[in-house]
């Protein structure tokens, strides 16, 4: 059993603590909710209890799909132990629908399905908004080699295709959902989290929303959404 040691970052709905053991932390999930960038913010009861059941069930199903990640193990309803990573700063949005920004900004009707999965990359930047970015922003800013940026495309194209019919046996359609990688001991490692907070889960067959875009467009019932999206993954 790893000691809890000091707070070393606090970000918008996850903390992360030092442990005795230098390799690793511990991610507390809290209740918090943010959208906009920050900009808009609340509370969803016990998201961070259904949050860290959820990225610990599907790390897990991820792990036994031959992807690696940094999920150690549950250490409490709102805690789990994770190795330490120096996170690359390239969030990878994986689309399988039209949804979100990129309906608005290629003037696409929501809903439609794509042909392949979309990737599109990020600049991990609270002060910038998280800008989208492309290859050569990435060699640019020296955020990830061409080898790494790679393995993380292929990385989280596998995870598409493992959490597609994942959810769609749930009757839950994978709409999008985002993707962080980090370095440790020289490897590319999944990290962060995945959830309806980071994700786009609709009901199958009627769309109806279950993530946090029910916090965003203040659509009710979205403690209801996390419970049910749990009890689908969870079994519970």
């Amino acid at each position: 059993m790893v000691e809890k040691r000091e707070k070393v970052y606090e970000g918008k709905a996850k903390v992360m603590f030092a442990t005795d053991n230098p390799d690793f932390l511990i991610q507390h999930f809290t209740d918090n909710a943010t959208a906009f960038n920050g900009k808009k913010k609340g509370i969803i009861k016990n998201k961070g209890i259904i949050n860290n059941k959820i990225t610990a069930k599907i790390f897990t199903l991820l792990e036994e799909n031959g992807i690696p990640t940094h999920f150690v193990e549950v250490l409490n309803d709102r805690e789990m132990l994770v190795k330490k990573l120096d996170i690359v700063k390239v969030e990878l949005v994986i689309r399988n629908y039209a949804a979100g920004s990129i309906a608005r900004r290629l003037g696409l009707e929501a809903g439609i399905e794509f042909p392949f999965p979309i990737v599109e990359y990020f600049y991990k930047s609270d002060e910038l908004d998280d800008p989208m970015i492309n290859d050569w922003h990435i060699k640019y800013l020296n955020l990830a080699t061409p080898e790494e940026l790679k393995y993380m495309v292929d990385a989280a194209l596998k995870v598409n295709d493992i959490l597609k019919k994942f959810f769609d046996e749930r009757n839950i359609k994978l709409i999008d959902f985002k993707l962080e990688f980090g370095r440790h001991d020289g490897q590319i490692l999944l990290g962060d989290e995945f959830a309806p907070d980071g994700s786009r889960l609709w009901n199958k067959p009627d769309d109806y929303v279950l993530d946090k875009d029910r916090f965003r467009k203040d659509l009710g019932f979205v403690e209801e959404a996390y419970e049910e999206v749990c009890r689908r993954i969870c079994g519970e």
